[in-house]
């Protein structure tokens, strides 16, 4: 089989502006809701695309944790290679694919770092073993075997078994906030709709864009 022949028709409808939403963050939220009502496997996962010192581009993929009006918030290790990336240079990509809907939306924006309460709120929600998995891994940072980090899981599970487990101080989330906001809806004959929305000042311009 040739890659090359590898290839869909597009089938699930069309987008058109009188579809659209006058706020693109409402419009994500709708198409979300539709993402979840779907099943579709994981609708809150997102790439997030930074770039480090020399302009080399990275890509990772994040889960989406929650969505404000000023922006789209996840949370990750502060010392990561992602986080080490936005404090050269705070300007992000994210980008989700909702394959079985035939939808695509992509946003660019700047980050910004969560509050210490923010990221304890949501740090304290989170089920235990996902606390202590946090203090446990150093993203990013190299390790020789799998055995060292379900090492030292098991010794802090034993240590916090009976107490709270405080926030790590390099642990803690981002919002982004949002420059332009791309939906991409898949179209019969490659004919796919796209809309783009752009911040001016305090407001949003909605434009087509070719495919």
């Amino acid at each position: 089989m040739e890659l090359s022949d590898i290839r869909r028709e597009y089938t699930r409808g069309g987008l058109r502006r009188d579809n659209l939403l006058s706020d693109p963050i409402e419009q994500f939220n709708l198409w979300l809701s539709q993402a979840v009502e779907a099943k579709l496997i994981d609708p809150t996962a997102m790439t997030v695309a930074t770039v480090d010192q020399y302009g080399q581009p990275f890509q990772r993929i994040v889960l989406l944790k929650n969505v404000e009006k000023n922006g789209f918030v996840f949370y990750t290790n502060l010392g990561s290679r992602k986080a080490q990336h936005i404090e050269h240079n705070h300007r992000v990509s994210l980008h989700f694919p909702w394959h079985n809907l035939e939808r695509q939306v992509h946003i660019t924006g700047v980050a910004e770092k969560l509050t210490a309460t923010e990221n304890m709120k949501y740090f304290t929600s989170r089920p235990k073993e996902s606390q202590i998995a946090a203090i446990a891994s150093h993203q990013s940072s190299r390790i020789s075997a799998r055995g060292i980090l379900e090492g030292k899981f098991l010794e802090l599970k034993q240590k916090f078994a009976n107490g709270e487990i405080p926030v790590p101080s390099f642990w803690g989330g981002y919002r982004i906030r949002p420059t332009s906001i791309e939906f991409w809806q898949g179209g019969e004959n490659r004919l796919h709709d796209r809309f783009i929305y752009l911040k001016e000042s305090d407001e949003w311009s909605i434009d087509r864009l070719a495919p």
